[in-house]
């Protein structure tokens, strides 16, 4: 409505007519400038509710990491085997994990540790974990 009655003011050639323009051209730009970004725009991360379902399916996962020896590649390599509980650990043969080992290019590790560490954890048995862990070096006995 003020619009229309600057515009009937502004008839004629008053001064306001080209703040008129400048206010509807400045419109106009944030109008484009929204469009261009909404087009722009990622897609959002995933809904909570997966969030949730996916920390679910891996809920049951240990961190094999936190066992002297064991580094981010070796407990990839034994997750890609369908080694990742420290019960899993435990129960494994060691010329078993050896063998998943050297196929993965990690001939030099020595798993035996590994699976002692992951009978004391998979029993809770913190204390005698932590005792352990002191007493070896790269998961080998120093």
């Amino acid at each position: 409505m003020f619009a229309i009655s600057l515009f009937e003011e502004t008839r004629g050639g008053s001064e306001l007519t080209w703040l008129l323009w400048v206010a509807l051209g400045f419109f106009a730009l944030m109008v484009v400038v929204g469009w261009l970004v909404s087009r722009n725009r990622k897609p959002e991360a995933e809904p909570v509710h997966e969030h949730h379902e996916h920390h679910e399916e891996h809920a049951a996962e240990d961190d094999l990491v936190s066992l002297e020896g064991i580094g981010p590649k070796v407990a990839k390599v034994l997750k890609e085997a369908g080694i990742t509980t420290f019960a899993a650990l435990a129960e494994a043969e060691a010329a078993k994990v050896q063998d998943i080992l050297n196929a993965a290019g990690l001939q030099m590790m020595n798993p035996e540790g590994w699976i002692e560490q992951a009978k004391l954890a998979a029993r809770g048995d913190k204390e005698g974990l932590a005792k352990l862990q002191s007493e070896l070096k790269g998961g080998r006995r120093a």
